[in-house]
C-alpha cells in the first residue's frame, strides 16, 4: 500500500504533464488554423470561377429558367440600366466600363429557383370570382399549358424579393479574409458578388455599394469546397463530431409524403425554406409543415428540383403529391438515359456522432446544402446546414484562439473595456496601458 501511495503522485504528475502538453499542442494547431483563415483571401476562391451568369431585367421567367438549367445554378443576378432602379436592400452594385469608368449596369436583385416556383404555384391566388373558378376547373392540357405560358411570360424583375434571399444583394471585397467571409456566410448570406476590381480601399466583409468592370459569384458551397480541399489546415476542428460542435440543429420542419407540391412550395416560400425533408407520415389537420424530429425521412424536396422537371410539364405536375413528383422525375431521367444528381442521390444523411469532415464531404460531393441527422431506421434527429458548418469552423478557431493569439497588453485592454476599467475592484489606468501598446 505504501508503494502504491508513493506511485500515485508521480502518476498524477505525469498525467498532468501529458494533458498540459496536449493542451498546448491543441492551442498551437488552433492558432495555426486561425492564422491560415486570416491569411486566405476571397480573391483566391474566385480566381478560377467562370464569368458571372446574369439575366436582364426584361428577361421572361422562361428565359431565366433556361439560364438556371443550362448553367446548373439555382440563383441569378438581375441587371438593369443605371439610374432607374433601387437595388434590393438599398444596394447600389454597378458594373462600369474598364476604360472610361462609365456605369453600364445596375444589379437590382437576385432571383432564385424558389422565387420562380412560388410564382408559378401562386396561379389563381391573384384572381377572383368566376375567372378564378374557371381557371381552376380547366383541367385540360391546353388550359394548363396556357396558364403556365402566361405565368412564365412575365418579366423577371417582377418576382425579385418573392423569397427572403431576394430581399438583399451583397458584395464581398476581394481582399476580405476567408475568416471574415465565413462570418458573413455563417449569418445566412448564401452568395455574394465579388468585384474583379474593387473601388473600395478597405476590406470590409460585405458591401451594399460597389462599382467594378465585372463580378464573379461566390457561394457558401464554394467556401465549403475550398475548405474540403484544404482540410489539413483545419483538421483539428474537422475531426470532431457535428453534435459535439453544436453544428446539428434539432429544430427541423418536414412535410408529409402525401402533401401536394404546389402547397409545399407556397409553404417553403412563406417560411423561407429552400429544402425540406419528406417524412413517412400522413397529413395532419391540413398543416403542410410539421415537426420532423422522430419521423422517418424518405425523400428530400428542394427548389433545385425545378431543374430536373421539364418546363412544359411543370404546371401539370404541381398538383401531384411530393412522392409522385419525385417518382416521375426519376422515371423521366431513366427514359432520357440520364441520371440527374437530384434524382439519383436519395436522402443524404449522417448519424449524430458523424465527424464534421465526413458531413462536409457528403454535402460537397452530393452538392446539397443540408445533411439530415438520423437515428435508427432513418428517424430524423436534426440537420446540419452549410451555414452551420461554416459557423462552427469559424467560431471554433476564432473563439478558442483569439485570446491565446493576443499579446497580454491587448488582452488586458479588451478585458478593461468589457469590465468598465475595473477588475476585482482595482482601477486600471487605460492611458498608461495604451502607451504600452505603441
Amino acid at each position: 500500500m505504501a508503494e502504491m501511495q508513493e506511485v500515485k503522485p508521480a502518476q498524477r504528475a505525469t498525467k498532468a504533464k501529458e494533458e498540459e502538453e496536449a493542451s498546448e499542442g491543441n492551442k498551437k494547431m488552433k492558432r495555426s488554423a486561425f492564422s491560415w483563415l486570416r491569411e486566405r483571401k476571397v480573391r483566391e476562391l474566385v480566381r478560377d470561377k467562370r464569368r458571372l451568369v446574369e439575366v436582364p431585367y426584361t428577361a421572361t421567367l422562361a428565359h431565366t429558367v433556361n439560364a438556371f438549367v443550362a448553367n446548373r445554378i439555382s440563383a441569378v443576378p438581375v441587371a438593369a440600366p443605371p439610374g432607374h432602379w433601387i437595388g434590393a436592400g438599398g444596394s447600389m452594385i454597378l458594373e462600369s466600363d474598364r476604360a472610361t469608368g462609365a456605369v453600364r449596369k445596375h444589379y437590382i436583385g437576385m432571383v432564385t429557383m424558389l422565387d420562380v416556383l412560388a410564382h408559378i404555384a401562386a396561379a389563381g391566388d391573384d384572381e377572383d370570382g368566376q375567372e378564378s373558378d374557371r381557371r381552376r376547373d380547366d383541367d385540360t392540357a391546353a388550359g394548363q399549358q396556357s396558364e403556365l405560358d402566361r405565368r412564365m411570360a412575365v418579366a423577371v424583375s417582377t418576382v425579385i424579393g418573392h423569397s427572403l434571399e431576394g430581399l438583399s444583394l451583397w458584395t464581398l471585397n476581394p481582399n476580405t479574409s476567408l475568416l471574415d467571409c465565413m462570418e458573413t456566410f455563417s449569418k445566412g448570406v448564401h452568395r455574394a458578388l465579388v468585384p474583379v476590381e474593387s473601388q473600395m480601399n478597405h476590406a470590409i466583409a460585405v458591401e451594399l455599394v460597389e462599382a467594378s468592370p465585372g463580378y464573379k459569384m461566390l457561394t457558401q458551397m464554394d467556401v465549403l469546397s475550398f475548405l474540403r480541399e484544404q482540410s489539413q489546415q483545419v483538421k483539428d476542428i474537422l475531426s470532431h463530431g457535428v453534435t459535439e460542435l453544436g453544428a446539428a440543429s434539432e429544430t427541423i420542419f418536414a412535410v408529409s409524403k402525401n402533401a401536394r407540391v404546389i402547397d409545399i412550395i407556397k409553404t417553403m416560400r412563406a417560411a423561407g425554406l429552400s429544402a425540406v425533408p419528406v417524412v413517412d407520415r400522413p397529413l395532419s389537420d391540413d398543416q403542410i409543415l410539421q415537426e420532423g424530429k422522430g419521423k422517418r425521412v424518405i425523400e428530400t424536396f428542394s427548389a433545385t428540383d425545378l431543374g430536373e422537371c421539364p418546363i412544359d410539364l411543370l404546371r401539370s405536375w404541381l398538383g401531384l403529391t411530393v412522392t409522385e413528383f419525385k417518382g416521375r422525375l426519376r422515371t423521366r431521367a431513366r427514359v432520357d438515359g440520364r441520371a440527374g444528381e437530384e434524382t439519383r442521390k436519395g436522402v443524404i444523411a449522417c448519424g449524430p456522432e458523424a465527424r464534421l469532415v465526413d458531413v462536409m464531404e457528403m454535402a460537397v460531393s452530393n452538392h446539397v446544402h443540408r445533411v439530415w441527422v438520423v437515428e435508427g431506421d432513418g428517424m430524423l434527429k436534426g440537420l446540419v446546414s452549410i451555414t452551420d458548418m461554416l459557423r462552427v469552423i469559424r467560431d471554433s478557431n476564432g473563439k478558442l484562439t483569439l485570446f491565446d493569439h493576443l499579446p497580454f497588453p491587448y488582452l488586458l485592454r479588451y478585458v478593461c473595456e468589457e469590465s468598465n476599467t475595473n477588475i476585482s475592484g482595482v482601477d486600471v489606468d487605460l492611458q498608461f496601458l495604451d502607451m504600452q501598446l505603441l
